[in-house]
C-alpha cells in the first residue's frame, strides 16, 4: 500500500491550496476536492489510504464523508479539520472511526503529528493482516496435518484385523472398531458412548483393568494373555489380550485394549494335533510289534504250563501257568485301552459322581499288586470333596494310570530297602478345580527324563512298557480342560498333581 497517498477534501479554495502545498512539500502525493461528492468520487477511484476532509462544508459534511470512506474501506484513515467551536462534531467523527482531528487554523506541526499517526496505524493495520494471514495459513496447514494424522490413525484402527477397544478417563468405550465388533459380536452403535468395559468385558479383563486405573503407573502394561470371550449369542471365541493406560503428562486419560481372535489358529492346533495323533497311530503298529510279541510269548509260555498241569493233573502247574495266562491278558486290555484311549477323539461326558469313590476304586484295583510288592498305598481323601459333575470314565482312566505307574516307580526302585508307598490325595482348589495328587517315594526320574515322557513311545520300563500310558493321560487331560504338573527327584520319588474343571452336580 502507499502510504503517501492522501485526499484532501475542502471547500475553502485558500485552505486546500496553501494544506496541498504543503502536503506536496512533506513528500506526499496529494489529490484536492472542493467538496464532499467530488472527496468520494476521487476516493472510490484512487483509494488513497489517507483522506483529510474539512467537517463544516455545504452539502454533504464531514461526517456523511467519513461514513461513506468507512464503508467503502474500513481500513482507511480519516483524519478530519475542525473550526473553533465544532468539538462535538470532532468528538462525533471520532466515534465513527475518524482517526484525529486538527483544529484550524491548521498548524503544520499538528498535521504531522496527524499524518504519523495514522500511517503507524496502517503499517501496524498492514503487519496484523500479514501477521494474521501468515496465522491462518499456519492454522490451515497444521489442522490439515492433523486431519492427516487423524485419518490416518483412524485408518489404521478401522482396517485392522485385531479388536482396539480404547475408553476415556471413566472407563466408558469410545473407540470401537471393526475387529472388536466381530469379536464381541456386538455393534459398534450399541458400545461407543454407552457402555462402559465393566459391561462388555467378561470378569477377568474387567478385572485387569479396573486394577489399571486403581493402580495408575504403579502398574506396568498388561502383556498378552489368552482368554475365552463369550458372545451375546453364547458362543465362545479364544483370544489374547494385552492392555495399556494412556497418559497426557501425569493425568489418566484412558485405557486402550488390543485383541487378537485365536479361532483360527486354535483350529489349525486341533488340527495338527489330530494329524499327529493319527500319525503316531501308524507308528504305534509298527513299534508295538516287539511288545506284542512279548505278551504272546507270555500266553504261550502260561499255556504250556496249563498244559503239562493238565497232562500230570498238577494243580500247582495249573495255577502257576494259569497266573501266567491272566497276567498276559491284563496286559493286552491295558494296551488296547490305551490305544482307543490315545487314537480317537473324546468330548468329555459329565455326570454326576463322587471323585473319592473313584479314587478308592482305583487304589482298590491296585491294592493287589502293590501288597504282593510290599508297596503300602495311603489314601488321603478331601472331606470336601463331595458329588460333582464331571467325565468319572476319564478320571477312573487318567488316576489308574498314574498309581499303576506309581507302583511300577516302587517297584523298579531296585536295591533300596526303605518302605515305599504311594499317596493318593483330592482336595477342592478356588474357582471349581478338584486336584488329584498321586505321589510315590520310589525311584524317581532326572531332568532328560522328564522332558521326554509325555513323548510317543518313549518308557523306562524297558520291554513291559509301550510308552503310550503318559501319552493317554495327557490327552485325557486335555480333553477335559484340566491340567498335568511333574515334581520328581532321582531316589526320592515323583508327584503328579492333576486339576480337573467340575460343574456343579445336577
Amino acid at each position: 500500500m502507499k502510504m503517501n497517498k492522501v485526499l484532501l477534501i475542502d471547500d475553502e479554495e485558500d485552505i486546500l491550496d496553501v494544506l496541498s502545498l504543503s502536503l506536496k512539500s512533506d513528500g506526499y502525493d496529494v489529490i484536492t476536492a472542493a467538496s464532499g461528492e467530488k472527496g468520494l468520487e476521487a476516493f472510490e477511484k484512487e483509494s488513497p489510504p489517507i483522506v483529510l476532509t474539512d467537517l463544516k462544508m455545504p452539502g454533504m459534511d464531514g461526517l456523511d464523508v467519513l461514513k461513506r470512506v468507512k464503508s467503502t474501506n474500513p481500513d482507511a484513515e480519516v483524519i478530519v479539520i475542525t473550526g473553533h467551536g465544532d468539538m462535538d462534531s470532532a468528538i462525533d467523527a471520532l466515534r465513527y472511526g475518524a482517526s484525529d482531528f486538527v483544529n484550524k487554523p491548521v498548524r503544520e506541526e499538528a498535521l504531522e503529528i496527524a499524518l504519523k499517526r495514522a500511517k503507524e496505524k496502517l503499517v501496524i493495520r498492514e503487519k496484523l493482516k500479514a501477521y494474521t494471514l501468515d496465522l491462518e495459513n499456519m492454522c490451515y496447514i497444521a489442522t490439515g496435518e492433523v486431519k492427516r494424522k487423524s485419518d490416518f490413525q483412524d485408518k489404521l484402527i478401522t482396517s485392522s484385523n485385531d479388536g482396539i477397544v480404547a475408553t476415556d478417563e471413566n472407563g466408558i468405550v469410545v473407540i470401537f472398531n471393526p475387529g472388536a465388533e466381530a469379536i464381541f459380536g456386538v455393534p459398534r452403535i450399541d458400545v461407543v458412548r454407552k457402555t462402559d468395559f465393566g459391561s462388555l468385558f467378561p470378569p477377568e479383563i474387567a478385572d485387569v483393568f479396573a486394577l489399571m486405573f486403581k493402580s495408575g503407573k504403579n502398574m506396568k502394561d498388561v502383556g498378552w494373555k489368552e482368554v475365552i470371550i463369550q458372545r451375546e449369542n453364547k458362543s465362545d471365541v479364544p483370544v489374547r489380550f494385552s492392555a495399556a493406560l494412556l497418559y497426557d503428562g501425569e493425568d489418566i486419560i484412558g485405557s486402550v485394549g488390543f485383541f487378537q481372535d485365536l479361532s483360527g489358529i486354535k483350529h489349525l492346533e486341533r488340527e495338527l494335533v489330530k494329524s499327529e495323533r493319527l500319525a503316531a497311530i501308524g507308528q504305534t503298529v509298527a513299534r508295538l510289534a516287539h511288545y506284542i510279541k512279548n505278551i504272546l510269548t507270555g500266553l504261550k509260555g502260561g499255556t504250556y504250563i496249563v498244559n503239562i498241569g493238565l497232562d500230570k493233573n498238577d494243580t500247582d502247574k495249573l495255577r502257576t501257568g494259569w497266573c501266567m495266562v491272566e497276567k498276559n491278558v491284563g496286559r493286552i486290555s491295558s494296551l488296547v485301552f490305551d490305544l482307543l484311549a490315545y487314537s480317537r477323539e473324546r468330548s468329555p461326558e459329565h455326570k454326576n459322581c463322587l471323585p473319592n469313590d473313584i479314587v478308592e476304586d482305583v487304589c482298590e484295583l491296585m491294592e493287589g499288586v502293590a501288597m504282593e510288592n510290599r508297596i503300602k498305598i495311603v489314601r488321603d481323601f478331601g472331606p470336601r470333596v463331595k458329588e460333582v459333575s464331571l467325565d468319572p470314565d476319564m478320571v477312573h482312566r487318567t488316576l489308574l494310570n498314574l498309581v499303576s505307574n506309581a507302583v511300577d516307580a516302587c517297584i523298579f526302585d531296585l536295591g533300596n530297602t526303605k518302605q515305599h508307598e504311594v499317596s493318593v490325595k483330592t482336595r477342592l482348589e478356588k474357582g471349581n478345580i478338584i486336584r488329584f495328587e498321586v505321589a510315590d517315594n520310589g525311584c524317581g526320574m532326572n531332568e532328560e527324563v522328564k522332558n521326554k515322557i509325555f513323548t510317543a513311545f518313549f518308557s523306562t520300563k524297558g520291554g513291559k512298557g509301550t510308552g503310550l500310558g503318559l501319552l493317554v493321560i495327557q490327552k485325557l487331560v486335555d480333553e477335559h480342560g484340566g491340567s498335568i504338573n511333574i515334581l520328581s527327584e532321582v531316589g526320592k520319588g515323583s508327584t503328579f498333581i492333576v486339576r480337573f474343571p467340575y460343574k456343579k452336580a445336577q
